[in-house]
């Protein structure tokens, strides 16, 4: 998933796919060490596609964050 996407992506869709990935991923980790996978790269990029879904997370809870220290002066 690019980041132009994940970034249209409201709050709660965000979340929502968020945890359908870290799902997913374990999912393919659990099967990889019961029977190898027939594309290993696969464990690799659901593993950036969270990564990039937690720094949006971040970024916006920051954001957020910041708006209400500047609200509060």
């Amino acid at each position: 998933m690019k980041q132009e996407v994940i970034r249209e992506l409201t709050t709660a869709e965000l979340m929502e796919r968020l945890e359908e990935e870290r799902l997913q991923l374990s999912k393919l980790k659990m099967n990889h060490a019961i029977s190898p996978l027939e594309n290993p790269n696969k464990i690799k990029a659901y593993r950036r596609t969270v990564a990039r879904l937690r720094t949006e997370v971040t970024r916006r809870q920051n954001e957020a964050a910041g708006a209400n220290m500047s609200n509060n002066k």
